[in-house]
């Protein structure tokens, strides 16, 4: 599979539009995307945030249509800010200080996330009762001197391939639990959020959603 899951580039990370607003006073056409954010570290390790809450926080930044899916940090949202980089370090900035402490925020449009998975990354992987086949959300490239496919020393992590913005990671539970939580080995620094394939799929589907 071509790529190594950074930058958001092609058919898949072309900014495309979710809806067209209207004119700005200058006479330009203005254009709303619509975005999911994936959130880490939310409701994990003791630290509980109710999902009215995190709308709420949401809407202090002006964003629109703001709504969530289930309770692992998960929200869609409308805005006109064309600036992706600086919108996610506005996020993440203002729920650090709402929260008291440091949650990443991966942005990808409904497109982005609807081409992932329609690239089908998992096709020919044997699913049994001990798999668990996982979307990971990435904030960088993956390092080039990660081989694909790349499989954890313990033998139960498997990263198969990646895509704009995503690695896809085939999980073999040892005794029914996933052992091997670092996916990619050291070298890799950036930030990493991840779904099961089938909440992914869900999460498209909410998002599609009016």
């Amino acid at each position: 599979m071509r790529g190594r899951g950074g930058g958001l580039v092609g058919a898949a990370g072309r900014e495309r539009r979710a809806a067209v607003g209207g004119r700005c006073q200058t006479g330009r056409v203005t254009t709303t995307t619509t975005y999911i954010a994936f959130l880490r570290a939310i409701n994990v390790g003791g630290r509980t945030v109710r999902m009215e809450r995190l709308r709420a926080l949401f809407a202090e930044l002006g964003l629109g249509n703001v709504r969530s899916y289930i309770q692992s940090g998960n929200v869609f949202f409308t805005t006109a800010e064309p600036d992706r980089a600086a919108l996610t370090g506005r996020i993440e900035e203002h729920l650090e200080q709402a929260l008291g402490y440091p949650v990443p925020v991966l942005l990808r449009t409904v497109d982005e996330v609807a081409d992932l998975l329609a690239a089908e990354p998992f096709r020919g992987v044997e699913v049994t009762p001990d798999v668990r086949l996982v979307v990971a959300f990435l904030s960088e490239p993956l390092p080039a001197e990660l081989a694909l496919p790349h499989r954890s020393p313990k033998g139960d992590v498997e990263v198969v391939g990646a895509g704009p913005g995503a690695a896809y990671v085939v999980v073999h539970l040892r005794d029914g639990k996933w052992v091997t939580k670092e996916m990619f080995g050291k070298a890799y620094r950036g930030a990493v959020t991840s779904r099961f394939l089938h909440t992914t799929e869900k999460i498209l589907a909410a998002a599609r959603k009016a």
